[in-house]
């Protein structure tokens, strides 16, 4: 490269003197050569000497972007030099592998390798023959195989459906950058040393394949191509490869001191007084007694049931000398997006860590805490996964048990509830970070949509949106009436959430087969009668 451009630099010198010493004498000479010897007042000789002054005039253009250009390309010579001067000097003090840092990874310095290069590809050529790939590795239980999933390059067979519920998808994000990669790594070595006489391999010929992660060794997978090395139908190639896990490295790290961040709750409300109040003696245990950060919005929709809600804030004020309650009122109908950005712009002390929540919520102290250390000012935002409970009516009666109290009910099974996956209601994020994301769509009114586009703004951002089960928040269960009047989607999605807030499968299962388990459970008691 810069042989190159000193090549160009030295031709354009040239170009430019050839220019400025003969091009001027050579276009007169051309210009007045076999003209007639005439005065100058003539018609003649005035076009002549306008001629020659365009010519002139572009000559002095040409020259002055001759000019511009040597100077480009001096520059241009210039900055190549020095790149070359700069790589010359990093090439001889280039550290070795044992010598790089962590601490240079991040600063964008170099990778990172903390042992000998030896070591490195010993420790991968060791995870390798740990994975469960060359033979079997004798488990414990059925429940420790990993299952693989199946893919082409249109669509993945999963066996566990995940947040979308679906047992078929097409690869998207992170799984089609994966996938596509490997199979494109497949073609590579499908190819090497292949001669070409021979029709190379493509993306055409890889039929179908298998993948699946084990935690402790990388992903493993299993691609199957057509053999074009033969006209047999029943010929394959196949390949098993791995994408290992690196070693352990430490990215950051850092103190985190809670003591100063106080957690503004802002709680749409319209009507439900009771749960209210039950809300707010949860509110007084774990915020008031306990945790003493915690301030409260309470945004509320029209005018039935304000006068309560009012003397019961007023009292826990009073009572408890607790200064930290405010209470905005809308005579509107009820849109929990418009109430949430109500209440995030009513705060006028500056920034604040705001916890969006809803009255049928319980947490505690640890959950507050989380949402404290995982939402970061102006890069990270929480939605925590909400443990949802199921309809206490039917867990408790199936069992032949009395409904407990709400404190013992809070259990964490495949019996009492779920992993609310699909709800975005609950998160803590900084109220500049709602401002600057610009927050809710108001035009949402009623049941659901809104919260699931705030989550969209955040997920399409540069932000890092931290989503985890959080076992310190619980969803309630509470009767659901779907308004007739939603949106096609909003009912179907209503609907959808009032079947999976009822019961487990099984637990459904039973109810429908209510009849068939009173038969049962008759043919049992009589057997106990006819032993007595």
């Amino acid at each position: 490269m810069p042989r190159i451009l000193f090549l160009l630099f030295s031709l354009s010198v040239m170009t430019m003197m050839f220019v400025a010493k003969f091009g001027l004498d050579s276009h007169f000479q051309q210009a007045t050569q076999g003209m007639p010897n005439i005065r100058d007042h003539t018609a003649e000789s005035r076009m002549v000497r306008d001629m020659l002054r365009d010519r002139e005039l572009r000559h002095n253009r040409e020259v002055t972007i001759l000019r511009d250009r040597i100077g480009s390309l001096e520059n241009e010579l210039k900055s190549a030099q020095e790149r070359v001067h700069n790589l010359t000097q990093l090439a001889a003090a280039r550290p070795t592998v044992a010598e790089i840092t962590s601490k240079e990874i991040l600063e964008g310095k170099t990778i990172v390798i903390q042992n000998k290069t030896e070591d490195f590809i010993r420790y991968f050529q060791e995870k390798v023959k740990a994975a469960e790939i060359h033979q079997g590795v004798a488990l414990k239980t059925e429940y420790d195989i990993v299952a693989f999933d199946r893919f082409t390059l249109n669509r993945v067979y999963m066996h566990e459906p995940g947040l979308g519920k679906r047992v078929i998808e097409k690869p998207i994000g992170y799984k089609k950058r994966d996938l596509f990669e490997m199979v494109a790594f497949g073609v590579d070595q499908l190819n090497v040393n292949r001669s070409e006489n021979t029709k190379p391999y493509t993306f055409e010929d890889f039929l179908e394949g298998v993948f699946r992660t084990e935690p402790t060794s990388g992903s493993h997978y299993e691609l199957y191509f057509r053999n074009k090395d033969t006209n047999s139908p029943y010929s394959y190639v196949k390949l098993v490869m791995m994408r290992p896990f690196g070693p352990p490295m430490q990215i950051r790290n850092n103190t985190m001191s809670t003591s100063q961040e106080w957690v503004n709750l802002i709680l749409p409300l319209s009507g439900r007084v009771d749960t209210f109040r039950l809300f707010m003696d949860r509110f007084i245990s774990t915020c008031i007694k306990q945790d003493k950060r915690v301030y409260l919005t309470v945004v509320y929709f029209g005018k039935e049931g304000l006068r309560e809600v009012k003397n019961i804030m007023s009292q826990i004020a009073k009572t408890y000398k607790f200064k930290h309650l405010k209470l905005v009122t809308l005579n509107e109908k009820f849109a929990r997006g418009r109430g949430l950005q109500i209440g995030a712009l009513n705060w006028k002390s500056g920034d604040t860590l705001l916890f969006l929540c809803d009255v049928d919520i319980v947490f505690n102290n640890e959950f507050l805490e989380r949402c404290r250390l995982n939402a970061e000012r102006g890069k990270r935002v929480y939605y925590p996964i909400v443990f949802s409970l199921y309809n206490p009516n039917v867990v408790y009666a199936l069992q032949d048990m009395q409904i407990p109290s709400l404190k013992d009910q809070l259990i964490i099974s495949k019996d009492t509830g779920f992993w609310r996956d699909f709800g975005y209601g609950m998160t803590c994020q900084f109220r500049s970070d709602f401002l600057k994301i610009k927050g809710f769509d108001e035009q949402i009114t009623g049941w659901g949509g809104e919260d699931v586009f705030l989550y969209q703004k955040y997920v399409r951002s540069d932000y890092m949106v931290i989503r985890a089960t959080d076992p310190g928040i619980f969803h309630l269960w509470h009767e659901k009436v779907c308004d007739p009047n939603l949106s096609s989607e909003q009912y179907k999605s209503c609907i959808r959430s009032k079947a999976l807030n009822e019961a487990s499968h099984s637990q459904l299962g039973l109810l429908a087969f209510k009849d068939e388990v009173d038969v049962h459970k008759g043919f049992e008691n009589s057997k106990k009668k006819q032993v007595l």
